[in-house]
């Protein structure tokens, strides 16, 4: 089988057709499927679909750097509660981001160094966002791994140096749709030059969808698309990305 990381299957992109969202992943062998909060705006749409099919959605509680605004330890605050509650398997997403909005980067980091907090006191992985800001996630994780702090980078597209600081730092490296994109060469070659052993897959659906399907909403059932390219990039079978990336996932998550 395979494990989807992430993916927002609650946003009202699959409003109108989850049902038959969930069956193609079935059809695809997609049999587990991780769902990162963005903020306290989704996180009933979250734990209401996770409610709807249990054996199939695993919840996280975290702040995306993106909704980090002047409010944000109040929204920290009340999101802190509910990790108690949902049965959590991660905190996430989380990170720092700055692609869309450098206004509130000191306050990104500092709710990151909070969120972190979080991972360390309930033992749970991170789930880590880092658009255009990955050195600057990197150094934050590592000023802060005393050996109690795992998770994965979701959505990598650096090189094979940041690669293996993210590795050496004890996490995984996420990978979905940007690998099949016709520009991402350096990418694949990072892939060569690592291995299977700390890669897990991902969607991030809706966005991101992977090639041939750019243009198109991403689900969770093009997970296969996706192995498919790390296969080729590993220069190993899509069984062994299959089985590896699904143990990585398992060993992670704790599922």
């Amino acid at each position: 089988m395979y494990i989807d990381t992430h993916a927002h299957l609650y946003l009202e992109q699959f409003d109108e057709d989850i049902d038959k969202v969930v069956h193609r992943c079935k059809e695809q062998r997609v049999d587990k499927i991780l769902l990162p909060n963005i903020d306290l705006s989704t996180t009933d749409l979250m734990l209401n679909l996770c409610a709807a099919y249990p054996t199939l959605f695993y919840p996280m509680i975290g702040l995306h750097p993106c909704s980090v605004k002047e409010n944000y330890k109040n929204e920290l605050d009340s999101l802190h509660q509910l990790v108690d509650i949902t049965n959590a398997i991660a905190i996430g997403e989380i990170g720092t981001d700055l692609y869309w909005d450098k206004s509130f980067v000191e306050e990104q980091k500092d709710a990151l160094r909070i969120q972190i907090g979080w991972a360390k006191a309930y033992k749970l992985p991170t789930v880590l966002h880092c658009r255009d800001s990955l050195d600057m996630t990197i150094e934050i994780i590592d000023a802060h791994q005393d050996g109690n702090l795992t998770g994965v980078f979701h959505c990598f597209g650096g090189s094979i140096v940041q690669a293996k600081r993210i590795i050496d730092l004890g996490f995984y490296i996420g990978i979905g749709g940007v690998a099949t994109f016709k520009k991402s060469i350096q990418l694949r070659d990072t892939l060569r030059q690592i291995g299977l052993d700390h890669l897990v897959l991902e969607t991030d659906s809706p966005y991101l969808s992977p090639h041939p399907y750019r243009g198109k909403r991403n689900e969770s059932s093009f997970i296969p698309t996706i192995a498919s390219v790390v296969a080729d990039s590993c220069g190993v079978s899509i069984d062994d990305v299959e089985n590896k990336t699904t143990k990585n996932a398992k060993d992670l998550f704790k599922i």
